[in-house]
């Protein structure tokens, strides 16, 4: 009888060493993949105003956030605002990633445009899209300081996803949630 309750104990505990073994790396693994938050910090050089955020690609954006994003997006030229397309933030973080920087103040030249403000920038310049992504909330002229124009061109164009326009005279870089392609402009 004695024989049999070792050989009992043995097999419990081997159960309860698989059955640990078993739970343990999960809850482990759950621990070190949980994504840490992205952080963004965006500074329109038309207004001089700032926006931080925080977001985890993938969850919920509250509508507080996606208005205060939208605002800050907003067209210039008569204050009109639209809903940007929130793929951008992820676009935005990834790029900064590449380049190897964490929370760098991303300068934003231009987010939303109005279909009539990007009508008199068509009349103006043969460089700016009649039915431009601008107009759709898909678009964002940026650069970012310290950074060389062509570091955040080439980061951009890594990621494959979206248009990536270079514009060195002007100094930013496009980029938008459309299909993927890539120009140069002046």
């Amino acid at each position: 009888m004695a024989e049999i309750n070792l050989s009992r104990r043995k097999w419990l505990s081997l159960g309860g060493i698989a059955l640990g073994a078993a739970v343990l790396p999960d809850f482990v693994l759950a621990g070190v993949s949980t994504p840490k938050p992205r952080i963004l910090r965006l500074r329109n050089i038309n207004t001089g105003e700032f926006f931080n955020t925080e977001f985890s690609e993938g969850s919920f954006i509250s509508t507080s956030v996606q208005r205060k994003f939208d605002w800050f997006m907003r067209d210039k030229r008569n204050n009109l605002v639209h809903r940007m397309d929130l793929k951008l933030f992820a676009k935005l973080y990834r790029i900064q990633s590449n380049l190897g920087l964490r929370n760098a103040e991303i300068q934003i030249i231009c987010g939303y445009r109005s279909p009539a403000s990007n009508a008199a920038m068509h009349r103006r310049s043969r460089g700016v899209a009649s039915n431009s992504y601008h107009i759709r909330g898909q678009a964002i002229d940026f650069r970012i300081d310290g950074v060389p124009l062509n570091s955040v061109q080439l980061a951009a164009q890594r990621l494959q996803s979206g248009g990536v326009g270079f514009y060195p005279y002007s100094n930013f870089v496009h980029v938008d949630t459309g299909p993927v392609r890539t120009w140069r402009g002046s």
